[in-house]
């Protein structure tokens, strides 16, 4: 692991512990060069999965999209990383659950819509906007309204 500090290849580990209700280790090491501490995150990879987007290309799953897209629409609200890192896992659990090797885009969006609409309905909303692609206020307040009932 590279120090994002100085760039040394040399460190040790000072403190591991599972995280995110053992989907993860989290680890934290200490550069042997300058001295700085970093956390580092090791995820199991249990599948690999190929996403089918709408314009028919096929592209390889990558979480740090899922997590960057999902921590976009949490910009301001209050939803913590711990939160975050528990719907990607949940997201991750649930297309590993399919036992499909390729999955359409579109499945990964819902069940984004999913489980932000159960953790804050501002974000919910947020990514649906990008995620439906709206293109009037009136689109706006229908998914408004579908919120409401």
């Amino acid at each position: 692991m590279r120090c994002p500090h100085c760039g040394e290849n040399n460190d040790r580990v000072v403190d591991s512990r599972a995280s995110q209700k053992g989907g993860s280790i989290r680890r934290r090491r200490e550069c042997l060069k300058c001295g700085e501490r970093f956390t580092t995150y090791e995820y199991v990879e249990v599948f690999s999965l190929v996403l089918i987007k709408r314009d028919g290309r096929r592209e390889p799953y990558d979480r740090r999209k899922l997590h960057a897209g999902i921590i976009t629409a949490c910009i301001k609200r209050p939803v913590s990383t711990e939160q975050i890192d528990e719907m990607v896992l949940k997201i991750e659990t649930a297309l590993q659950n399919l036992g499909q090797r390729e999955v359409a885009a579109s499945k990964v969006g819902d069940l984004v819509m999913m489980v932000l609409h159960a953790i804050d309905q501002v974000a919910y909303v947020r990514f649906a906007s990008v995620y439906r692609d709206f293109k009037t206020a009136d689109e706006f307040r229908r998914e408004l309204d579908r919120l409401k009932e």
